[in-house]
């Protein structure tokens, strides 16, 4: 039985995977704190300007609640909250309410059936199953038994965790031009500030967009090492 050595080339995938998820982290986190430093005209804070947003869509069912952590922020489809981080929920910097608008796009996705959002919805148990179990059936069958359809089967169920990274990328881009919208709709920003909002948002996006990558890479790192490999 064949095996594979501790260093191949194909680790060069998954370098280049964590190069452009620190990348992207990076450009986030900067962004981010540059806005933070700009204060909003409206002087409202981000718990204040997804207050009014979720009113003037007609949302009156989700609650808005403030989480610890930094930009740890996320609407919950599930229970109807919209949580915001403490860099968030009371700032009224650009940064904290593109963020706070942000998240109620994905509650205006849920509250209009936003089909991605729902498939991305049912993708999360699967998705989190296969990332779990891929690793352990790609190597029980490569090491320990010698058997492809484990390996196959294994790579078919991170393959899941790559659906998964791809179906968010639309949802994420569609909640940030929601927000954009309903910012400017509302008066809440205008101007530079909604252009400086978009800049925060698009730096955000670029961390899922990275993330969907690094899991492509790791993807074709395991067909390479793996895919197609028979005993005779």
């Amino acid at each position: 039985m064949g095996f594979y050595p501790y260093f191949d080339s194909t680790y060069m995938l998954v370098v280049i995977g964590i190069v452009l998820t620190l990348a992207a982290s990076a450009r986030v986190k900067s962004t981010f704190a540059k806005y933070s430093r700009v204060r909003s005209m409206s002087g409202l804070t981000g718990a204040q300007a997804a207050e009014r947003i979720l009113q003037s869509s007609g949302i009156v069912d989700v609650s808005i609640e403030r989480v610890s952590g930094k930009l740890s922020d996320h609407y919950d489809p599930r229970t109807k909250v919209l949580r915001l981080s403490d860099s968030v929920y009371d700032q009224s910097s650009i940064a904290a309410i593109g963020v706070a608008a942000h998240e109620c796009g994905h509650a205006i996705q849920h509250n209009h059936s936003y089909v991605p959002l729902k498939i991305r919805g049912a993708l999360v148990p699967v998705a989190n199953f296969g990332s779990m179990a891929a690793w352990p059936l790609i190597l029980i069958g490569a090491i320990f038994v010698g058997s492809q359809t484990l390996i196959d089967l294994g790579i078919i169920l991170f393959s899941l965790a790559v659906l998964f990274q791809l179906v968010t990328l639309p949802v994420e881009f569609n909640a940030s031009r929601r927000a954009v919208e309903r910012l400017g709709e509302t008066g809440i920003l205008y101007g530079d500030e909604l252009r400086y909002t978009k800049k925060v948002l698009n730096a955000a996006a670029l961390t899922y967009v990275a993330a969907a990558a690094a899991t492509i890479l790791q993807l074709l790192r395991l067909v390479l090492l793996f895919g197609g490999r028979r005993r005779d």
